[in-house]
């Protein structure tokens, strides 16, 4: 069963440390987009994650691999949220992602993240 919870900081920084893609599927849209700029996502071709469905994939991978995730800073200002993120692989590769999101009716309607990792 998916939570209800709101989408807060709090919430947002407990789900990710906790690897819990349950719940943060659960704080999306239905027709939610997230896109994610990296090294093979330039901005010019930013890959687009379309829909509460395929978003839930997304965590669904993310929150299975082994790895840590701590939630820096996390920041709202009304239907606006932002923050960033450390993680870390077993073998020492770390990653930082910086995120906005834009929320709808207490749900994340567009989330646009941009990310970089050891190489």
């Amino acid at each position: 069963m998916l939570t209800t919870e709101a989408v807060t900081g709090s919430s947002l920084k407990k789900a990710i440390e906790n690897r819990d893609g349950r719940t943060l599927s659960s704080f999306y849209a239905d027709d939610a987009l997230m896109r994610i700029i990296d090294r093979n996502n330039p901005p010019s071709r930013p890959r687009e994650v379309q829909g509460r469905e395929a978003i839930t994939a997304f965590w669904d991978d993310i929150c299975g691999r082994a790895m840590t995730h701590e939630v820096d800073t996390s920041i709202s200002d009304g239907n606006l949220m932002a923050f960033t993120e450390n993680c870390a692989y077993p073998d020492g590769t770390k990653v930082f992602c910086m995120a906005t999101l834009e929320l709808k009716d207490g749900k994340i309607a567009r989330q646009t993240v941009v990310q970089a990792w050891d190489e």
